[in-house]
């Protein structure tokens, strides 16, 4: 139930967003003993998974793993039934979690923060929402995920369209009907290749219009044994373990063989034993220098190209579907039958780079080449990653200065840890910018960071600090080491959301931290063992000054 009658003054913890980081954030700060509430611009729990109900919408990690893993109890206490757990599964399982632990009592639905300012002399956020609501609060967390703020490209003319258009993070909840419609499809990234083959069985026909190809690895998801799932549940605690420690939040083993070890044909059996096995496994599972050198990539790039043109029968459009820049510095996309959609009678394949989008006319769209008769129109051109959920709301720390300002609308996106920024005193980003966050499976990723700024905020409460600030230093030098090490990878080769490059006129910048979740929570503990080394307190007792 959504409890707006509730009374909102002041609280110990403020946090934006009911997803897995929201969630679980309240979940730990109730148990210390934080008067807590969550705000949800949604009606339900769930993040991305309550808006994102395109056709053929599913996760791309392992259901297995796709999990909080804080509970023993909540582990076991919930069964999936495939391997790659679709939204609407993800979705109840979220409602499972918010049931189990009765997190709902603290949650304003339908909500939005509008703006957080902090207030120094008071040592306070003084926080506004959409709906008019007032209110302070000692600590303001974001939990707003990295791919939430929906990404439209300003076409000219979409007002005039006559059709039904959708974007894919904003899906109606309700069935649409493309039987018997000409429908088009703006962007092949993962919500419009999961999307693609799903509806070209219904329409009558559909227009892909891709700017950029993508590779895709084939998922082979299936229905899980029961008797697999059980063993899974006996095992928790080891694989548990092994997903904390591992480097993208998989308990996967991945090899120590590079490809300049092995032959050409044994890479080429290994790539397909993998391929065949589906998944992530091509790229992650093969060899160990595939990020970081360009000739081991090309092996497994060339392998993958080779695999499009066996399963598109024709050679022009196979040639159009296959990349050119590295393989995996893309997030990786898994599929079901996306490259075989395209053998399809009713599907056409459009390369607007090389024919670009002039304009929305009434009954379409129109390209430099020719224009296209549509009922329906879909956007799948993603998010403004990484920053964009944060600069969308008015968030302000010292001497007024906005966050925005600060990372000088982010092209100089800097955090200490992903965590916590100079100038901001008492706010935390759950997998913020400079972070591991998206390199992996999120909720690992999640995890950690709600347990650590949930132990960070004990720490400050039994020491009598009243404010936690990353000191300038601090975060310039992780900044700077998060560059450097992104340089050793082949990520900053390529333009992806990951770097802003979707978003017409935003800085292009790898915010995110390419050493691995297992070592990055080895640098967090560390700093935390150290009194929380590289931030400033205000109020800290006096054997530690």
């Amino acid at each position: 139930m959504n409890e707006t009658h509730v009374k909102l003054s002041n609280f110990d913890a403020v946090v934006v967003g009911a997803g897995f980081a929201g969630m679980y954030m309240l979940h730990r700060l109730r148990e210390a003993g934080f008067s807590t509430r969550v705000f949800e611009s949604g009606a339900g729990v769930g993040g991305v998974w309550y808006w994102n109900r395109y056709p053929g919408a599913r996760c791309d990690v392992e259901s297995i793993y796709y999990n909080y893993m804080f509970s023993e109890e909540l582990y076991k206490g919930w069964t999936w039934t495939h391997k790659y757990p679709d939204q609407t599964e993800i979705l109840n399982y979220l409602n499972y979690v918010a049931d189990t632990l009765d997190l709902r009592r603290d949650i304003q639905f339908e909500t939005k923060i509008t703006s957080a300012h902090y207030d120094e002399a008071n040592k306070q956020w003084n926080i506004k929402t959409d709906k008019g609501n007032s209110l302070t609060a000692k600590y303001f967390i974001t939990g707003v995920g990295c791919i939430s703020a929906s990404h439209i490209p300003k076409f000219t003319g979409l007002d005039s369209f006559k059709g039904e258009w959708y974007h894919t993070a904003h899906w109606p909840h309700k069935d649409v009907n493309f039987k018997n419609k000409k429908v088009g499809i703006i962007g092949t990234g993962s919500s419009g290749i999961q999307a693609i083959p799903v509806i070209a069985k219904k329409a009558a026909h559909l227009t892909v219009f891709q700017r950029t190809p993508q590779y895709s690895l084939p998922a082979r998801n299936q229905p899980l044994d029961p008797e697999y799932v059980q063993n899974i549940k006996e095992r928790f605690q080891e694989i548990r373990k092994d997903a904390r420690a591992s480097r993208n939040g998989y308990s996967l083993n991945a090899t120590t063989l590079s490809t300049q070890e092995v032959t050409h044909e044994e890479r080429e059996k290994k790539y397909e034993e993998l391929w065949q096995m589906g998944g992530v496994g091509v790229v992650q599972l093969a060899f160990n220098n595939i990020l970081t050198n360009e000739a081991a990539n090309e092996t497994c790039a060339n392998f993958v190209k080779k695999k499009i043109q066996e399963i598109v029968k024709d050679p022009v459009i196979a040639e159009k579907l296959s990349p050119t820049y590295p393989i995996a510095a893309k997030r990786i996309v898994l599929d079901t039958d996306y490259y075989e959609t395209y053998n399809r009678d009713n599907v056409t394949l459009v390369d607007v780079k090389k024919a670009p989008i002039i304009e929305v006319t009434p009954k379409g769209l129109r390209t430099t080449d020719e224009e296209y008769d549509l009922d329906i129109l879909i956007f799948a051109t993603g998010f403004d990653g990484m920053t964009g959920p944060l600069l969308r709301m008015d968030i302000r720390g010292k001497d007024g200065v906005s966050l925005k300002e600060k990372w000088e609308n982010g092209s100089q996106t800097r955090t200490y840890l992903g965590i916590a920024n100079a100038g901001f005193p008492n706010f935390f980003m759950i997998t913020g910018p400079e972070s591991p966050s998206v390199l992996g499976n999120v909720p690992v990723a999640i995890e950690q960071h709600v347990d650590w700024i949930a132990n960070c905020l004990e720490y400050l409460k039994a020491n009598r600090i009243e404010t936690i600030e990353a000191s300038k230093e601090a975060e310039e030098k992780w900044s700077r080491h998060c560059q450097e090490v992104a340089q050793n990878t082949l990520y900053v080769k390529t333009d992806s959301w990951y770097t802003g490059a979707n978003i017409e006129g935003k800085p292009k910048r790898f915010p995110i931290y390419a050493g691995g979740y297992g070592t990055y929570r080895e640098i967090c503990d560390e700093i935390a063992i150290k009194n929380y080394e590289g931030f400033i307190f205000v109020g800290v007792p006096l054997e530690q000054n």
